[in-house]
């Protein structure tokens, strides 16, 4: 959090603040201003010396293959730069605080990170989708420090993602911020964490029974006798709860905190119906002074996974409707603010969305707030995704770190109803299973409340690898891919009788969508090649969408994916280095077709949306005009003339073979106070022949 009061630093060539002599709550400040930066190696620019006045000038959040990561392959390979790169910074510290600590946050940098201050080495971050945080203090001095972080994002054998049908993208794409904090308090080296989690392992209407567990460090000489009271506010910021427990820890050393309570007549934290969030504020002191305060947000709630009713969010069946979201977007890569993951949830409520799988790395904080105060059941994972060909102690050791980071720094969002252990990851079947197995007991160590998840594809269904997680996500293509015969609903209907007892979801689905590609009859498609029309995808969706609809005991069900998204191995397509199957461009400028077919199925805001708006130039007489509405009739209008009123099926209008007039024609859609109206203009044999004067 930052704090409205003077702060302990500011940037070197901008402002220099003293420190306040009695600050009792840490303090916050961002640096992610006046960074130096090299898309290369650089031998000895960790020394506060070197020079770096040739470097470009960054400000965070920043990646080095904003343009190269989505420009699509060379000779068929993928050619992003992926290596090291280095940034430097330089802020000054007006005097060093007394019996205090500073500690350096990184929100996000791909994928290995090694920290140095002044030249020496501090630490080294390995997986790039976390916080993490070094303890400073003993590398600073009064006056003018020199931070340099050496970032490399290439494919390391031990670190996970082995592979993944996405950009990896390199640099300081989150933000860098600088904590000072006192020497004993919350502990802020437990894996980028807040150090306060709350879980509600017994849930009703009548009462919750609250779980707290504080971190704490002591960097004193001595050993701290540390006073925890955390106090529990509602909504309105009225207290409902209160406990407290005095714990001593070593001298350099940690020890947690654990406290309970009970909770009567909890409102619980209902989905979009009523997204309601509890504060959890905890205060640190010992026998002289309050020495920290930490509030984190979070909410009351139960999830059920049923195999013939679906999901049961608190006791009651719930539409899971969900999107897939990778944190990139046009102009910017993986380097987005917090701005433009609000803009994204917008668009993911103004779809009428009830979830959402944010794919395949752990996302900025701001994502899993956004689904909270929204509503949003969120499924996320750890970067298990590609070919791992050797299951190794260090690619073992790596994910159960960042699972471990995953859990502990999201622990608190009602929203979670998951942890992912991977998705699509192959390799050895046996080695596979024996990982994920390894990764199930971290989790549960960690949060024995929420349930494992695997995303599967591509190998048998009852795959060992698929047998280890308590629930299990398909992703299916059928419909697209050639090689995956049949039907969903087919495929859905013999899994459910093979195995009736196991709740599942359909964790992807869906095809390419070009808003350049137009075609009102289109015919199969290739997925490889230059050609997806948009009316495919919208097809797809409505045949696919009727056949999930109809089956309740399918969970939840996630659509490939809400934005187009970066993945510079692929050319297949309008654009090169781009996955097309995204309901909204990459740009976000414009919602396809088949976004709207799912806004008039999910929202309850009026919709009527005239399909094949941006083919507007027509060759022949008579088209078909398909409505998408969630209105149960649709008038047409033709030219200001009233041609028919039909009634919609499944949220679908089709007036067939509608007469066009040579020229612009006005095609109007409406149902009393809502309507939508596009310009089609048909160009005649003959005025093909005419020149333009």
């Amino acid at each position: 959090m930052s704090l409205p009061r003077a702060l302990i630093f500011a940037l070197l060539a901008c402002i220099s603040i003293a420190l306040p002599a009695t600050a009792q709550i840490h303090a916050t400040a961002s640096l992610d201003t006046g960074w130096r930066f090299l898309r290369a190696d650089a031998k000895g620019a960790e020394a506060p010396a070197f020079d770096d006045s040739a470097w470009r000038v960054a400000t965070l959040p920043h990646t080095a293959n904003a343009g190269d990561g989505e420009d699509g392959p060379t000779a068929g390979k993928s050619d992003y730069y992926r290596g090291t790169m280095w940034y430097r910074k330089a802020i000054d510290l007006k005097a060093l605080p007394a019996s205090k600590r500073l500690y350096l946050q990184f929100d996000g940098a791909a994928l290995v990170s090694d920290v140095f201050v002044n030249g020496t080495f501090v630490g080294r971050h390995e997986g790039g989708y976390a916080t993490f945080r070094f303890d400073v203090s003993p590398y600073v001095t009064a006056g003018r420090n020199v931070i340099a972080v050496r970032v490399s994002n290439a494919v390391w054998p031990h670190i996970a993602p082995p592979g993944g049908d996405f950009t990896v993208y390199g640099g300081l794409y989150r933000g860098v911020s600088l904590i000072e904090a006192r020497e004993a308090g919350f502990d802020w080296l437990d894996h980028g964490s807040s150090a306060v989690a709350v879980t509600t392992p017994t849930v009703s209407t009548q009462s919750a029974t609250l779980n707290i567990r504080v971190g704490l460090r002591n960097h004193r000489a001595q050993a701290a006798r540390l006073i925890v009271q955390t106090r529990i506010f509602d909504a309105s910021g009225t207290p409902v709860l209160s406990v407290s427990k005095a714990v001593n820890v070593a001298a350099n050393g940690t020890a947690t905190a654990d406290l309970k309570g009970e909770l009567r007549a909890p409102r619980l934290w209902n989905g979009r119906k009523d997204p309601y969030l509890y504060s959890a504020v905890t205060e640190i002191s010992d026998d002289r002074a309050t020495l920290d305060r930490n509030s984190v947000a979070f909410g009351i709630r139960s999830v059920r996974f049923d195999a013939q009713k679906g999901l049961l969010l608190n006791g009651q069946p719930y539409e899971v409707n969900g999107v897939n979201l990778h944190a990139s977007r046009a102009g910017k890569g993986g380097a987005i603010t917090p701005a433009d993951i609000v803009e994204d949830f917008n668009l993911i409520d103004e779809m009428g969305a009830t979830a959402v799988r944010l794919v395949h790395y752990p996302h900025a904080e701001t994502a899993y707030e956004e689904a909270d105060r929204r509503g949003l059941l969120v499924l996320t994972e750890i970067p298990l995704v590609g070919h791992l060909p050797v299951v190794t102690e260090a690619i073992r050791a790596n994910a159960a770190q960042q699972l471990r980071e995953l859990i502990r720094q999201n622990l608190n969002h009602p929203s979670v109803i998951a942890w992912g252990l991977g998705n699509e990851l192959h390799g050895e079947t046996a080695a596979i299973a024996g990982l994920f197995r390894e990764l199930n007991t971290v989790s549960k160590t960690e949060d024995p409340t929420r349930a494992t998840i695997y995303a599967h594809c591509c190998v048998a269904d009852d795959d060992a690898r698929a047998l280890v997680t308590d629930q299990l996500g398909f992703n299916r293509y059928f419909g697209w891919y050639p090689e995956q015969k049949g039907t969903l609903g087919d495929w859905a209907d013999a899994y459910h009788k093979r195995f009736p007892t196991k709740p599942f979801a359909v964790t992807e689905y869906g095809a390419g969508g070009s808003v350049a590609h137009q075609d009102d009859t289109p015919g199969a498609v290739v997925p490889a090649s230059g050609w997806h029309p948009e009316q495919y995808q919208a097809l797809y969706h409505e045949t696919n969408w009727a056949m999930l609809k109809a089956r309740p005991f399918i969970w939840g069900r996630f659509v490939w994916q809400m934005f187009d998204a970066a993945s510079d191995g692929r050319n297949e397509g309008e654009q090169s280095g781009i996955n097309d199957k995204g309901l909204v461009t990459y740009d976000r400028k414009t919602r396809k077709d088949a976004f709207w077919f799912y806004k008039a199925q999910w929202s309850k805001a009026p919709v009527v949306y005239i399909t094949s708006r941006r083919f507007n130039q027509r060759s022949e007489p008579r088209a078909d005009v398909k409505i998408y509405t969630n209105q149960p009739q649709i008038t047409l209008t033709v030219n200001g003339a009233k041609l028919a009123t039909q009634n919609a099926v499944n949220g679908v209008v089709i007036f067939k073979s509608v007469p066009l007039n040579p020229g612009v024609n006005t095609i109007q859609a409406e149902n009393g106070a809502y309507y939508d109206r596009v310009r089609w203009a048909y160009m005649t044999p003959m005025d093909t022949l005419i020149p333009t004067p």
